[in-house]
């Protein structure tokens, strides 16, 4: 390797380490960020926008740079602002790095915009699916050592009262939310992403 390719290399993986370490902390704000739907959701789940750093890092830099910035965001929150005992930290990073994962891999093959927006949709399609078996038999099991399963059940009743089992609630709230999530993130990103690239990898 010449020193002129190792330069570039250091050069690369500095820009690399910075992004992905302000992409992070800018996750981590937004996590700070939640908004409860209350009509919608019970009032344990609400709704940020901690995603959308961690997808334009995943376009930008690739998809392991979105899922660093999922488990980095995570990881934070968990130490510093968890209420949850990490389960909620848990299940974010899970659903995180699939969506981002997903939609970095799609977009490293088809760098177009119309890449980016079926990529990212594929994402949340994916991410939403996963939602059920995730929430299912790792994340909610956590939470019933802290609150009862009835408990649960009866805060999505409080919405739509025919709920009566975990799946049902999964299926119809979780399931559809996570996808309107990731939707709302692809949206955003199609209309910043153009003009936050050039900043990200240095170009005047």
């Amino acid at each position: 390797m010449t020193t002129v390719s190792k330069t570039k290399s250091s050069f690369l993986s500095t820009r690399y380490i910075a992004v992905t370490a302000i992409l992070s902390s800018l996750a981590f704000v937004l996590q700070l960020i939640e908004v409860p739907l209350p009509m919608i959701m019970p009032t344990f789940i609400k709704f940020d926008l901690s995603d959308l750093p961690a997808l334009i890092g995943a376009f930008s830099m690739g998809p392991v740079c979105g899922v660093l910035v999922e488990f980095l965001k995570n990881l934070l929150h968990a130490i510093l602002s968890s209420h949850s005992f990490g389960v909620g930290e848990l299940s974010n990073f899970i659903l995180g790095a699939v969506f981002v994962g997903i939609s970095g891999l799609y977009y490293k093959s088809h760098k177009t915009k119309k890449g980016a927006v079926v990529g990212a949709l594929i994402g949340s399609f994916v991410m939403a699916a996963v939602s059920f078996p995730s929430n299912l038999y790792v994340v909610y099991p956590v939470y019933y050592n802290f609150m009862p399963k009835e408990t649960i059940i009866q805060a999505y009743q409080m919405i739509f009262p025919a709920v009566d089992s975990i799946e049902k609630c999964l299926l119809i709230f979780n399931v559809p939310f996570t996808f309107v999530k990731g939707l709302i993130n692809v949206l955003i990103t199609v209309f910043v992403y153009k003009k936050i690239s050039p900043i990200i990898h240095g170009v005047k």
